[in-house]
């Protein structure tokens, strides 16, 4: 027996949408399965590594514990939704330009709850950007590209000329 579909409108990286799925589905699972965007990604999906988190009402959630029912009438933004006019948004800029992703997997959530972060605080301090970004887990970084990714990207987006902290190891000045 087929699982009964129900369908939901919801604004998806700014464009209305509807999708039809099974009522039991996680926000994770519509947006991969349902929607075609696999940019969020498995992670545990038991909330704990923060893999999946995407922006909903601009606020970081966990899409392997939402429901995607629970979505209906509200705004999801995934990393897809980042970029706009074709430029990259300046968080995606910093960590390719530091080489703050590696192996890439965690990167989709730490550029959205950095992006909610620097929504909401356009000058944090290093603690504070820690503390925003302590629910995404990274096995490949020691976490300090990073910070200074978001940190630089922050500074952008106050119109600062800014550069790496560290030019001669980028070669660029």
């Amino acid at each position: 027996m087929t699982d009964p579909k129900v369908t939901i409108a919801f604004e998806l990286n700014g464009e209305l949408t509807e999708v039809a799925f099974a009522p039991h589905k996680t926000l994770l699972e519509v947006l991969r399965e349902d929607c075609g965007l696999t940019g969020t990604k498995h992670g545990c999906e038991l909330g704990e590594c923060g893999t999946c988190a995407v922006l909903l009402d601009d606020q970081p959630v966990l899409s392997c514990l939402a429901l995607g029912l629970a979505c209906s009438g509200r705004r999801v933004k995934t990393v897809e939704g980042m970029a706009a006019g074709g430029r990259l948004h300046p968080l995606q800029e910093a960590f390719a330009e530091l080489g703050a992703a590696q192996c890439g997997y965690c990167t989709p959530a730490f550029l959205l709850t950095a992006e909610a972060l620097l929504a909401g605080n356009r000058t944090p301090t290093r603690d504070e950007i820690k503390q925003a970004l302590a629910g995404n887990l990274c096995r490949c970084t020691g976490y300090i590209k990073i910070y200074e990714a978001v940190e630089l990207a922050a500074a952008r987006m106050r119109g600062e000329a800014a550069a790496p902290a560290d030019e001669s190891v980028y070669g660029r000045r």
